[in-house]
């Protein structure tokens, strides 16, 4: 089973949407049977078949094994994967265009940069995985807790300034052989869960003087 799966077909997309899906993909982290996941669900048991043949067709869950119980065979299944992202060429009409409107201080843009993430990342992953290859990538998850916004607006300038320093230093437009990698920086505020609320978010807090809407963003990406 996969950590995280990426989901590139509308169809599938669709699948994993429909709520007795979604239920069914949760259970089937542990192998389960038609007959064990209705007892689980409390659904009836031709009702679970029923979509996990769904969700089968769509490559969402796989045969683990079957088991001869008397004259009759019992067919368990798992999920493919722990978790489930659906990327954005499943909306391939609507899916975001950061060269639309570029805007280091739009959280909006910053949003259409991740979900480009998502879809390149996801057919790369789709690729290897034919391919029976490894995809070569990196990624840092940190978190900076600022005392103002202007030491936050300083941080994303020297971020940036970085950056730049390091893809111009790097980047070989006619290197023999070479491969282009896109590089996404994105620094965003982290909403706090509402009291008394179980892990919901929260508005952002804005600090004295913020404009809302106004968060201050740093990405640098690879030329073309």
């Amino acid at each position: 089973m996969l950590d995280v799966a990426v989901i590139e077909e509308p169809a599938a997309a669709e699948a994993s949407l429909d709520p007795i899906r979604s239920r069914i993909l949760a259970a089937l982290a542990e192998p389960g049977s038609a007959v064990m996941l209705a007892a689980r669900l409390g659904l009836p048991r031709q009702k679970v078949n029923y979509h996990l043949k769904e969700l089968e067709r769509h490559g969402l869950v796989e045969l683990a094994e079957e088991r001869r119980k008397g004259n009759v065979t019992e067919r368990v299944y798992r999920a493919t994967a722990a978790s489930y992202v659906i990327s954005p060429s499943a909306l391939a009409a609507v899916s975001p265009d950061p060269s639309r409107s570029p805007d280091q201080l739009s959280a909006r843009w910053l949003l259409a940069l991740g979900a480009r993430l998502v879809q390149e990342v996801g057919a790369l992953l789709t690729g290897a995985s034919r391919a029976s290859r490894r995809v070569a990538t990196f990624g840092i998850d940190a978190e900076v807790r600022f005392a103002s916004a202007a030491d936050r607006a300083a941080f994303a300038d020297e971020l940036a300034q970085a950056v730049t320093d390091l893809v111009g230093r790097y980047h070989d437009e006619f290197a023999p052989g070479g491969r282009s990698h896109r590089v996404i920086v994105g620094l965003h505020q982290i909403a706090a869960a509402q009291p008394g609320a179980q892990g919901g978010p929260a508005e952002p807090q804005q600090n004295a003087g913020e404009t809302q809407g106004h968060e201050s963003e740093a990405r640098q990406e690879t030329p073309r």
